[in-house]
């Protein structure tokens, strides 16, 4: 593995360290998590406020855990795992590899349908087209330095988007505020919270920014609190577009309009702004969509690097054919629905196990070396490993009704 180069702390770290977030939480922010923002906002009114806001809260913790471990060990995931135990990070990195190209046929799928939307393309052309885009980033010799530009443009476009239908859908803000304290219900709220931990941080997700940052070399305890500060950033962005989409939504259905089923997302950014918020969707879309592509694919192609000389040496063209192959699938097959959600229940067990690898090492001298992982850490990532094995087990209940 290419040993990372120590960079210390300064001002001009600060592009990577926000680059490092927007790859995370535009990682983060695919199809699904606008399609599921929409779901449970439309079945939970302004209740759903506190899931959203329990959910930030422990994706703060859980990432921080991992994110400070990756970095003060100078190792990877995968590495982490395998001091921790022989060949754990080997079947971690096969888990991710396969949950990250799963995951990708969806992403790439949602660049077809969001084409769809604003040129009125076939759904595999725009698939095409948007891996010619996604290929053209890891083309350049600073393949790092254009993705982190690109996350961050198409993470802020799709917040100022939706922001735009936010203000539109004129929701309830003073109920969401309070429901988000105090809901009617905790408790049927727990499965949106957990599910939305795990859609946040779980699987590849959270690895994402920590491995950049460690390719950038900004780690050692002289970069601890640049770490921090990218960590928590890259939840905030993701939540600030979470309740942002929440908000829009709950405008919404306020007023007693209904989600179409076919596509939940859609419809609110139409109902609230019409045909002009429909083409906002498809920017959205397009933004959400190949800023995963982009996310999915370095980070599932960095658990391989330390396996494979040749993966490290030749690691952006491992990651264009990564992205070559997912848009091949989805075009020759279609979106193979039953296997992403296979796929997509077991990446919610993924975090638990790599979370608790991290806490492993997180006290281990023989990994972290000299830095001190303070107490309150630790009982945060347990929590988080805990409710994110609950939603996890429980999204695996309505598999085999899948394979009838």
């Amino acid at each position: 593995m290419a040993e990372p180069v120590i960079v210390k702390s300064s001002k001009t770290n600060w592009s990577v360290l926000l680059g490092a977030a927007f790859i995370m939480a535009t990682s983060a922010i695919g199809p699904g998590f606008l399609t599921q923002t929409a779901v449970f906002t439309e079945k939970f009114g302004a209740d759903f406020a506190f899931a959203i806001l329990a959910s930030i809260i422990i994706d703060i913790g859980a990432q921080m855990n991992v994110w400070r471990v990756i970095t003060m060990s100078r190792m990877r995931g995968q590495d982490v795992a395998n001091k921790v135990l022989p060949g754990l990070g080997h079947f971690i990195a096969i888990l991710i590899v396969t949950g990250g190209l799963a995951f990708n046929i969806g992403n790439i799928a949602g660049c077809g349908m969001a084409l769809n939307v604003l040129f009125g393309v076939t759904n595999e052309t725009g698939a095409l087209i948007s891996c010619v885009i996604a290929l053209g980033i890891f083309v350049s010799k600073e393949a790092g330095a254009a993705m982190d530009q690109v996350a961050k443009v198409l993470g802020g476009l799709m917040i100022f988007l939706t922001a735009y239908v936010m203000f539109a859908s004129n929701p309830p803000v003073a109920s969401a505020v309070v429901k988000s304290i105090f809901p009617a219900d905790y408790g049927i709220l727990m499965l949106p919270m957990i599910t939305l931990v795990g859609g946040t941080v779980g699987g590849y997700i959270t690895f994402a920014g920590g491995h950049r940052l460690l390719d950038a070399g900004i780690v050692g305890r002289e970069n601890l609190q640049e770490v921090n500060k990218s960590a928590v950033t890259g939840i905030v962005i993701t939540g600030i577009m979470r309740i942002v989409l929440f908000l829009a939504v709950l405008g919404v259905v306020s007023t007693g309009a209904k989600l179409a089923a076919s596509n939940p997302p859609a419809s609110v950014f139409q109902i609230a702004a019409g045909d002009l918020g429909y083409k906002f969707f498809g920017i959205v879309l397009w933004s959400a969509a190949i800023t995963s592509v982009v996310g999915a694919a370095y980070t599932s192609v960095s658990f391989l690097r330390s396996m494979s000389k040749t993966v490290d040496k030749y690691n952006s063209y491992v990651i264009m054919a990564f992205i070559l192959i997912s848009t091949l699938v989805f075009v020759s097959v279609g979106r193979p629905v039953a296997i992403l959600v296979l796929v997509g229940s077991l990446n919610g067990l993924i975090l638990p196990i790599t979370l608790g690898v991290m806490l492993l090492a997180a006290r281990n001298k023989k990994i972290i070396g000299d830095y001190q992982h303070p107490t309150w850490l630790l009982v945060f990532g347990i929590v988080a490993a805990i409710v994110s094995a609950y939603a996890g087990a429980t999204s695996l209940q309505g598999i085999a009704g899948l394979w009838k």
